[in-house]
């Protein structure tokens, strides 16, 4: 009888231990399933523009340091290889970094402020991912709509007068697929200025929150370089 009850609870014991073993597997397999699953879905790092030849290739450059910085002002476009994008709420300013040889530098797009029209406090540089909710192609033509006029300024293609609108007095609203949105956050967020420390030469876009006109812009550098300020052309 002591031989049946051993063996028994040895039988439990073992299935209890497999049951364990087995749990912790899929648990393992579960967690490395889902860290796959979110590095597939995690946005991709910004890799900045190609920087130009040299900083006299900008609107304007100025000495912070033993760094040159220089920018030009892209007002609402967004300088694109694909296309040019644009947004009504931001201004783009397209920024290059330049160094000695083997430079190294710390980047971040808040090292960056825009005064405009002579304001008294500068405009900080914005997120990329809050231009996203504004941006627009205007050379985009919805694939379900025949083409037609583009309605001044809309950036989308209006394809004639609306149901409702026997005048034609507005363009119908048209709904962008989120696989053509999505398309373009990326292009923005790939051009946008690189993060963290980067080798020099770099490049990218800032973006300024401002929906009015600029009628004279100082684009204010305070980073690691040091201290400068750049006069742009509007």
């Amino acid at each position: 009888m002591q031989f049946h009850f051993g063996l028994r609870t040895s039988l439990v014991a073992v299935s209890v231990l497999t049951a364990v073993l087995c749990g912790y597997g899929l648990a393992q397999e579960a967690q490395s399933n889902a860290a796959q699953n979110n590095a597939a879905r995690a946005p991709e790092a910004s890799k900045g523009m190609p920087p130009r030849a040299t900083p006299a290739d900008y609107q304007a450059h100025v000495q912070a340091g033993t760094v040159t910085i220089a920018a030009e002002f892209a007002g609402h476009s967004i300088p694109d290889p694909q296309s040019a994008l644009s947004t009504e709420d931001y201004v783009v300013v397209e920024v290059g970094l330049f160094g000695p040889p083997e430079a190294r530098l710390r980047l971040s797009y808040t090292d960056f402020s825009l005064r405009i029209n002579g304001k008294k406090t500068p405009l900080p540089a914005q997120g990329y991912e809050l231009v996203f909710k504004s941006l627009k192609d205007p050379g985009y033509e919805p694939p379900d709509s025949p083409t037609g006029p583009k309605s001044k300024g809309s950036g989308l293609t209006t394809g004639g007068k609306g149901q409702n609108d026997p005048g034609g007095g507005l363009p119908p609203i048209v709904h962008i697929p989120i696989a053509v949105s999505r398309g373009w956050e990326q292009r923005v967020q790939k051009a946008s200025l690189p993060e963290g420390e980067r080798a020099l030469p770099a490049a990218g876009l800032i973006f300024f929150d401002h929906r009015g006109k600029s009628n004279s812009l100082e684009l204010i550098y305070n980073g690691p370089a040091g201290k400068a300020t750049l006069a742009l052309q509007p």
